[in-house]
């Protein structure tokens, strides 16, 4: 009797374990966000948190939204893993989905794939889910809406109809046939009209047999963009084909995160065009990325920084000049302190290079370069008594 008692026990305690992990509260950063409306009765939306979200109390982080129940563990997943290195390539995110069967949610959806013109749907995003996210949780302001299929015809709905209410819109294998959601017949007109701050839009598609009845609305959204485009909008269009039709959002989103922030991480040319006009052109380039397109500070260093080092070999006072730019810029850090060390040192100012090199070496946390500019101060120090 012992003994089936036991069995029985250990058989509830792993059933347990799989409810919980059936509805995604197993994450240590994993939780629900109750949203009261007056459009809908209230809904419970998953929320996944970056995993330095409790260890960086000052720190604000983007959202991204998908609404279909099961993309979460997906994407919460492809996130973790993409942005684990740094920050690199997916900027840390809060990644919220939409709950499984909410019937209000459900009807709103409706009313905007069949109504034209309603926009009950956007404005439940304006006025009750995007702000109750904003409150509870540490958001920088930008926003990402993703979604596949249904859920990306929905998404084009939001980019035309409301564009200011998302950042970026990923949009996978979208529906847009049959009048879905009136985004064809209202494109053109609403898309000419597109004012304001950026907005980026990822569109996909495949050769797949369940996307070939759809490609047909796809070119001609294609075609809509092309004829419309506006320098609000910064659309790119990729084709996956060749690939399996669920592996679709997979690609999309990463592609789409890849391309979204890829002027975040990639630092320009030494022989870019923006390079090329000087240091403070560069430094305008990256305010208004800042203050236009992300809406939080996007720093220019790695670019001075790769000015710099075109002029050093030749001209390091020149050098020198461009890395302090980026050190005005950006007074924290500490790779421009250690190339202005660097430049100091190749002119034979060692006075100069044991300065940097030691602000350099204040600045940092990181055992590494404490140990490599612990060196590198040594090897100045030496030098000067030469």
């Amino acid at each position: 009797m012992v003994k089936k008692l036991v069995i029985l026990a250990c058989m509830l305690q792993l059933i347990s374990i799989q409810v919980l992990a059936a509805t995604k509260l197993t994450a240590e950063n994993t939780q629900l966000l109750t949203v009261n409306s007056s459009l809908i009765e209230k809904a419970d939306f998953v929320v996944t948190l970056p995993s330095s979200y409790g260890k960086k109390p000052d720190k604000q982080y983007v959202v991204l939204f998908d609404f279909h129940p099961r993309s979460h563990a997906l994407l919460a997943g492809m996130h973790d893993w993409m942005s684990h290195n740094g920050d690199w390539p997916w900027l840390e995110t809060i990644i919220v989905t939409a709950p499984d069967g909410h019937q209000g949610l459900g009807e709103l959806k409706t009313l905007a794939i069949e109504e034209q013109g309603n926009q009950k749907l956007l404005d439940y995003f304006e006025r009750d889910l995007l702000p109750a996210i904003d409150k509870q949780y540490r958001t920088n302001g930008f926003r990402i809406l993703n979604g596949f299929t249904g859920n990306a015809g929905l998404g084009l709905y939001a980019l035309i109809n409301r564009p200011s209410l998302f950042n970026a819109y990923f949009v996978a294998s979208p529906v847009l046939s049959k009048d879905f959601a009136y985004v064809i017949k209202d494109a053109p007109k609403k898309l000419a009209a597109m004012k304001g701050k950026p907005r980026f839009l990822y569109m996909t598609t495949n050769d797949s047999k369940h996307d070939l009845q759809q490609l047909a609305a796809f070119a001609q959204m294609e075609s809509i963009l092309k004829a419309n485009a506006n320098e609000t909008l910064d659309y790119r269009i990729k084709r996956f084909d060749g690939s399996y039709y669920m592996t679709q959002p997979v690609l999309a989103a990463a592609y789409g995160i890849e391309a979204l922030f890829d002027d975040y991480h990639q630092a320009l040319a030494a022989d870019s065009e923006i390079s090329q006009q000087g240091p403070q052109a560069i430094v305008t380039h990256y305010q208004y990325l800042s203050e236009q397109k992300y809406g939080f500070k996007v720093p220019a260093t790695r670019s001075l920084i790769k000015l710099g080092d075109s002029y050093l070999e030749t001209e390091p006072t020149k050098a020198i000049e461009v890395y302090k730019v980026a050190i005005t810029d950006d007074p924290n850090t500490v790779s421009a302190y250690d190339a202005v060390a660097a430049a100091y040192a190749k002119l034979g100012d060692f006075e100069q290079a044991i300065k940097y090199q030691g602000l350099a070496l204040d600045k940092t946390n990181h055992s590494f370069y404490k140990k490599k500019y612990s060196e590198k101060l040594a090897k100045y120090k030496q030098q000067s008594k030469l």
